[in-house]
């Protein structure tokens, strides 16, 4: 695994754990809801994150962007499938949305280049 992702993943971990040592039921609840809404359901999971990953760049949210490039790469989107997420994010997000996809493909090319992939 790449340091880009290395990085992302154990800070996220970390400080995921840390946040549940002290969250009330409603953050508790609201992270279960996170999790529970990109299960298979009448959308897959992969149309799943790839709608979270176009809907995280046109918002510009960095963290959102990695952990659903994540998910899109276990969830097996290919290269094409990937770019016309990218296509799709920046007609919808305008050029704002160019520095994120930058980023973006540049964790994407760390996914896809780790010897477990």
């Amino acid at each position: 695994m790449g340091k880009l992702v290395e990085e992302f993943n154990g800070y996220r971990e970390k400080m995921n754990d840390r946040i549940m040592e002290t969250a009330n039921t409603n953050i508790k609840r609201f992270f279960a809801l996170d999790t529970t809404s990109y299960a298979d359901g009448a959308l897959d999971v992969k149309t799943k994150e790839m709608l979270g990953l176009v809907a995280s760049m046109v918002l510009r949210c960095d963290d959102c962007i990695k952990y659903h490039l994540g998910k899109c790469f276990d969830a097996g989107v290919n290269i094409d499938e990937m770019n016309e997420i990218f296509m799709i994010a920046n007609l919808v997000g305008g050029s704002i949305v160019i520095p994120h996809y930058r980023r973006a493909v540049e964790y994407w090319d760390e996914l896809s280049s780790s010897p477990e992939s």
